[in-house]
């Protein structure tokens, strides 16, 4: 149950700045719940942090050849570029999940928007890789890819959820 202090400091921060932060918010929880998948299944593989390293070299080097895990020792410079771009598009795409969970709130139709944003999310990805670095996705697999957009996609909309639970979707 919310305590009625919440309720009032709630009420006096301003809807965009509410918006803005619940966007944030989202994004910074999908963006570290597909790092950490990739962290562990790279850790189990014996190769900690070859995915944000790969996917560095990727952008930054996008003429180095793209190699296994034993070729291509971890790099902190580039596991920290990626990561920074990484947290950027998240919250981007915390952002406009958060702007349509709004709508949704004024009209039920809206809700059907946030399950089409998933799906593109969800799949965007892989789509973008298939057509621009096919040897990237061949090198992390794209089950991994899609798992860990899944495990992002959940991990945004149990936030929402969780913060607005009376949300309801109109066929």
């Amino acid at each position: 149950m919310v305590e009625a202090s919440t309720l009032r400091a709630e009420s006096t921060v301003p809807r965009r700045a509410r918006l803005t932060a619940e966007g944030v918010t989202a994004g910074v929880l999908g963006g570290a719940t597909i790092a950490v998948w990739f962290l562990i299944l790279d850790s189990i593989h014996g190769h900690p942090l070859y995915t944000p390293t790969l996917l560095g070299n990727a952008i930054f080097r996008p003429s180095a050849p793209i190699g296994p895990p034993e070729a291509m020792p971890a790099s902190l410079a580039l596991v920290l570029l990626f990561t920074v771009i990484h947290g950027a598009v998240f919250v981007a795409i915390g952002e406009i999940a958060a702007l349509l969970v709004r709508l949704a709130e004024k009209s039920a139709n809206y809700t059907f928007g946030i399950v089409l944003f998933l799906v593109i999310f969800l799949s965007g990805f892989l789509f973008v890789t298939m057509v621009f670095a096919a040897d990237v996705l061949e090198a992390l697999s794209w089950q991994a890819v899609f798992i860990g957009n899944l495990l992002a996609v959940g991990a945004m909309a149990l936030y929402f959820k969780r913060r607005h639970p009376n949300l309801r979707m109109l066929p």
